[in-house]
């Protein structure tokens, strides 16, 4: 796997924060800013930049509470309006002004908030398995995890416990690859146990906010018109349904790319063929128009 080096930034608020940056080429390239999902980090995105780092600059941050960075004293912070203030913070701390954001999930939304308000900011985007409306079934079953600790011997038995979760998500995974997504998702602690590598506390705004309907993002996707746009949706997604991803690429127009993943649900992990393929003519597209 390509090599990276370890940076750090502060957010608004004073919390210490971490990511990681894998070196590009020197072309001019725009970085890609990887942002993860809701209980992932920035390990999510090595089979990501096994492909293209050397080539591409990824930037990919620890969201706060999550792996190497800080742990948030108000537990309402862990919201996607105080991530995308995170990320400014980390994108001027850097001098990035332009990039190709890769929001999986809650990164996704994330994207879709920088699409919203820093618009001049996207030289591309890819939506993984996300998009303005969600399916209840997907959100119910991101309740019944989000905020469980969970404790392990070894990390066997930690790939064990998430194929038994995910076995629906990813029915052709075999044991080296439930192993490899337990080392992405699950930390060594200091007693010698195997733990997620998450505050549990991020749960709490989404306990808060229960029913209650959030804010309309249809209209954020006219502002990816014209932006060379992704959408990559899980075929056995409980997430994203079809009908909101067709929905998608008919309000983005035709910068917009839809790409199904056959076989896997809600997310891709971008290393399946399909999904590398579709990076691949996204980036394309943003080097040549």
């Amino acid at each position: 796997m390509s090599g990276y080096s370890d940076g750090y930034w502060w957010s608004p608020d004073g919390l210490r924060l971490h990511y990681r940056d894998y070196a590009g080429g020197d072309d001019g390239r725009p970085p890609l800013l990887c942002l993860p999902g809701l209980t992932r980090n920035a390990r999510d995105f090595e089979p990501l930049a096994a492909r293209l780092a050397g080539d591409w600059r990824l930037i990919c941050p620890d969201m706060r509470g999550r792996a190497e960075s800080a742990q948030a004293k108000d537990a309402m912070s862990y919201v996607p309006l105080t991530y995308l203030q995170d990320i400014g913070r980390l994108l001027a701390d850097l001098a990035v002004q332009r990039f190709v954001a890769i929001g999986t999930s809650l990164g996704g939304i994330i994207t879709m908030l920088i699409a919203a308000t820093h618009r001049e900011w996207l030289a591309g985007a890819l939506l993984n398995d996300v998009g303005p409306t969600l399916e209840e079934a997907g959100l119910a079953r991101i309740r019944t995890y989000v905020g469980v600790g969970q404790s392990h011997l070894s990390w066997v038995m930690a790939a064990r416990a998430l194929e038994e979760a995910n076995r629906d998500v990813y029915p052709h995974y075999g044991l080296e690859q439930w192993l490899a997504m337990a080392k992405r998702l699950y930390r060594l602690n200091s007693a010698g146990r195997i733990v997620l590598d998450y505050d549990m506390r991020i749960a709490e705004p989404l306990r808060v906010a229960g029913e209650q309907a959030g804010v309309d993002m249809w209209p954020v996707m006219a502002a990816f018109r014209g932006i060379p746009t992704l959408l990559l949706r899980g075929e056995r997604s409980d997430l994203l349904s079809d009908a909101t991803a067709q929905r998608m690429v008919r309000e983005i127009g035709g910068g917009a790319e839809l790409v199904t993943v056959p076989g896997v649900g809600h997310t891709p992990v971008l290393d399946e063929p399909e999904a590398a393929a579709a990076v691949d003519r996204l980036l394309a597209r943003v080097l040549h128009g």
